[in-house]
């Protein structure tokens, strides 16, 4: 795995030059290496620093010790955010093989942690997941008094997502955005639900009075359930008014879900519309839709229950925004890694214990 810290060489240190004790890079390296063996607190990767001292001068050279965990703190939400995600896409794209036809997941998490006490913001953010590489992409904030409609764009035309197929729940079901999927020559995916309402009614309209071009089936067993997945596709548009005004479409998606809980008895039905710029395959558009909650199931559990996330209470400054990102380096790390057979939790005790396996971890 290729060391991710070349890649914020640039990263402009905020700190005032004479008043320098510890090493930026350095300072990110503990960081970074204290969040791979199970820290989670600027408090935790400070008393890290200080269990791992003797090794750690081994390979840097720590000219004021180990930094305290309020330098972690104020040095790391003091970085600026966008330079910190740009390094971050940079790496993610040397290391990452964008097959052709490769589904890219974009969805939204709340920080929870972070909502302040007698304040209802919180941090928001949107991340892009390659569901085939296991690998985060990108991620942006959710500007405050904003939603992700703004951030969505922003995240896409930092990625190379050439011939790739994004897929998106609805808040991100926007002209601006299908057309923007299509200038970076991939293909789009898009829920469809009441925030386009008259799209809505048209899709909806279409599967009661046409017959589809195209149905397929999947069935899964698994985790006490049994679900089966119907998707059928259309792609006659006549009935979609201003078809035309979105950019590529292609056809019409519906899911049919019906999963049966063993345990209980209950059968839960759902149906699930989308639009897309692909053509009217339902056995592609059925894994295509199937592959987004990928980004529900391997990053965002995996970042609440293995980095727990969701209890993170960092504020200051840009301090949420910039450790997410640091927790993102080490699930891609992890995810990566392929000497092991352990899950992410194990892995980070394993690269706590091991000190090989965490350079090897860490390209050093």
């Amino acid at each position: 795995m290729e060391n991710p810290l070349k890649y914020f060489a640039e990263l402009r240190d905020p700190r005032v030059e004479r008043t320098r004790e510890h090493l930026l890079e350095e300072i990110l390296l503990i960081a970074i290496a204290a969040v791979l063996s199970g820290a989670d607190s600027w408090n935790e990767i400070e008393d890290y620093g200080q269990a791992k001292v003797d090794w750690l001068k081994t390979f840097l050279k720590l000219p004021g010790g180990i930094p305290s965990h309020d330098t972690f703190n104020r040095v790391i939400a003091a970085l600026d955010p966008g330079e910190m995600e740009k390094g971050f896409v940079a790496w993610v794209s040397s290391i990452a093989q964008l097959t052709a036809g490769e589904v890219v997941s974009i969805d939204g998490k709340a920080l929870c942690g972070t909502r302040e006490r007698g304040k209802s913001a919180l941090v928001h953010m949107v991340s892009a997941w390659a569901n085939s590489n296991n690998l985060v992409l990108g991620q942006r904030k959710v500007e405050e008094k904003s939603n992700e409609i703004t951030a969505i764009p922003k995240l896409l035309a930092a990625l190379e997502l050439s011939r790739t197929v994004v897929t998106i729940d609805a808040m991100g079901c926007q002209k601006n955005i299908a057309q923007q999927i299509l200038g970076k020559q991939a293909d789009y995916v898009l829920a469809v639900k009441e925030n386009q309402g008259h799209l809505l009614e048209g899709v909806r309209d279409s599967f009661q009075m046409l017959p589809a071009d195209a149905v397929a089936e999947q069935i899964d067993c698994g985790h006490g359930r049994v679900e089966r997945r119907t998707c059928a596709v259309l792609a006659d548009l006549s009935l979609v008014e201003q078809a035309g005004e979105w950019a590529g479409l292609r056809g019409l998606v519906r899911i049919e879900a019906e999963r049966y809980h063993k345990a209980t008895g209950v059968t839960e039905r759902e149906t699930r519309y989308y639009i897309t710029s692909l053509p009217p395959d339902a056995v592609r558009l059925n894994q295509a839709v199937r592959q987004h909650w990928g980004i529900e199931n391997k990053l965002h559990w995996a970042l609440d229950v293995s980095f727990g996330e969701d209890l993170d209470r960092k504020r200051q400054k840009h301090a949420a925004q910039n450790f997410s990102l640091l927790k993102r380096i080490a699930l891609n790390l992890l995810r990566q890694d392929k000497t092991s057979k352990l899950g992410i939790h194990g892995k980070r005790l394993k690269a706590g214990w091991d000190h090989p396996y965490l350079l090897k971890i860490l390209g050093i």
